[in-house]
């Protein structure tokens, strides 16, 4: 791959958790944006399911200022039905992402694991949890 990977950054979907959606239905939202195409590199699902989004390969959407050199991985989930941010992802997808990020280690080494909310200008909660504590 000829991108320099050095930042992993883990979103949500910014879903409540009765929305079980993927890869497909976020590319739409996406690309109804004017979006080449989905703004991840993956997505999980509620189930744990890893889905499909960019080619590492090539630069996302997802960071601004940071996707050149980063990889976004996507939690759907992290609302409450009010739009409230929240921790409600599954223990699937915790298994998932761990794993996930792992695998995302071992290939980019020098990397860092931050949550959307770390970078500095975001004023999200995205994804609803502290990453470095967490991971």
């Amino acid at each position: 791959m000829s991108r320099n990977i050095n930042l992993i950054v883990v979103h949500c979907a910014a879903t409540n958790p009765n929305m079980d959606i993927g890869a497909a239905e976020i590319r739409k939202w996406h690309t109804d944006k004017g979006w080449d195409d989905i703004g991840y590199h993956n997505v999980i699902r509620r189930n744990g399911t890893l889905e499909h989004g960019r080619d590492l390969a090539i630069s996302g959407a997802h960071a601004k200022g940071y996707n050149q050199f980063s990889i976004g991985v996507c939690l759907v989930g992290g609302v409450d039905i009010e739009n409230n941010p929240t921790d409600n992802f599954t223990d699937e997808q915790y298994t998932t992402l761990r794993g996930y990020l792992d695998t995302m280690l071992d290939a980019f080494p020098n990397s860092e694991i931050v949550g959307h909310r770390d970078l500095p200008g975001v004023s999200k909660a995205c994804p609803s949890f502290d990453v470095k504590e967490w991971y």
